[in-house]
């Protein structure tokens, strides 16, 4: 096996015999490679990215269990109005540009204008069966800009669109729960009383053809003030009608019974900043004015403190898979990682590639490589 080190201190043209020589030795001399596999499946990826290229590509290959990554939808500060797709790989530390989405139709977002001084135009995406789904913006007429969903598979590293939605709209309540993508409420080209009551779900993982099915609708249009994030939580949909620390409504949706339910008044009282449920089981919340994360007791009907951080004013969106919860920062200006599994929880952060503010994060497995560059360095 090829020394990983001698393939970085030597010169170019050497490092290029090492990684050719290193592609074609075995993974464990004197094991077929797919039995090596098996075995070096069971070794966390972290200990096999630092032992050698070979295991390195390994861990990337299509064939190997992805480990999980950080994905991110981010805005440049000079071009205002574009929008990037990102992955961070927690093996690597490094950032790496997604396949873009195809340019027909092109993908046009209003995310800021002169009369939302204070405030971005809000887009819209959710993660849900491992993979990125982005759903709802503002086009430049302020119509909406998505007339159906984009969808990013990571493990196929490409782009799809899904059904035509009934009412393409923007400012919605979007969540996911079971395998499916719940859009409630919203604005369409223009306020209409129906859309706002509207309920409207879409099986990602049916059959191909498969349309937007309408549901049960809302008593009342006072959820389309806003963008947003409606929780799966144990076979419900969960949301209230503003963000923040202001006075609100919460309801649920229950998805087996087709029926709106109140929400319970603990759960609605300590909703005071974004929210996300880890595998739907689990949910937590940032106080963004209180800068600490909290887990919801159901049993009680409470939330408990488990991290204080000034990392977590102002957050503005939450992602939770893996035992890790990722948190925009406000004015997207970062990302911090908060590991509920370990006691007293840990947080760190991630820090964006340059010029880069982050609209939204999301946690699915990684995307595979088909041929990993000859050093670490990111793409």
């Amino acid at each position: 096996m090829a020394d990983y080190t001698d393939s970085f201190s030597a010169p170019p043209s050497k490092r290029r015999r090492i990684f050719l020589q290193s592609h074609a030795l075995p993974l464990i001399p004197g094991l077929p490679d797919h039995i090596a596999q098996l075995c070096l499946s069971l070794i966390h990826p972290s200990v096999l990215f630092s032992v050698c290229h070979s295991w390195r590509r390994l861990i990337y290959s299509p064939s190997f269990p992805p480990f999980l990554s950080l994905y991110a939808v981010l805005t440049c500060k000079a071009y205002s109005d574009s929008i990037h797709f990102y992955s961070f790989d927690p093996i690597s530390s490094h950032w790496r540009t997604l396949p873009p989405p195809s340019p027909d139709p092109p993908l046009r977002i209003l995310l800021r204008h002169p009369s939302f001084l204070s405030r971005n135009l809000p887009i819209q995406s959710i993660s849900v069966s491992g993979k990125l789904v982005l759903l709802a913006a503002t086009a430049h007429n302020f119509y909406p800009a998505l007339t159906r969903p984009l969808i990013f598979n990571p493990l196929r590293r490409d782009w799809n669109v899904g059904p035509s939605l009934p009412t393409p709209r923007r400012w919605c309540a979007l969540g996911a729960a079971r395998g499916s993508i719940y859009v409630a409420s919203g604005i369409g080209t223009q306020f209409s009383i129906d859309v706002a009551r509207s309920l409207e779900k879409w099986d990602l993982n049916g059959k191909p053809g498969d349309i937007w099915e309408k549901k049960m609708g809302l008593k009342d249009g006072r959820f389309s003030r806003d963008a947003i994030d409606a929780v799966g939580w144990r076979g419900k949909i969960c949301m209230v009608n503003v963000k923040g620390n202001a006075a609100k409504e919460g309801i649920m949706y229950d998805v087996e019974n087709n029926e709106w339910n109140d929400m319970p008044e603990g759960m609605l009282s300590g909703w005071r900043g974004p929210v996300a449920a880890m595998d739907e089981e689990v949910m937590y919340v940032v106080d963004e004015a209180k800068s600490a994360l909290r887990k919801y007791n159901a049993e009680n009907d409470v939330w408990e403190e488990l991290v204080q951080s000034e990392r977590l004013k102002g957050a503005e969106q939450l992602a939770a898979h893996g035992g890790r919860i990722c948190v925009v920062s406000a004015g997207g200006t970062g990302i911090s990682v908060v590991d509920v599994v370990s006691s007293p929880a840990r947080i760190w952060a991630v820090d964006l590639p340059a010029g880069f503010e982050a609209v939204a994060v999301h946690i699915l497995p990684r995307m595979p490589i088909p041929e990993l560059p000859e050093t670490s360095d990111q793409d």
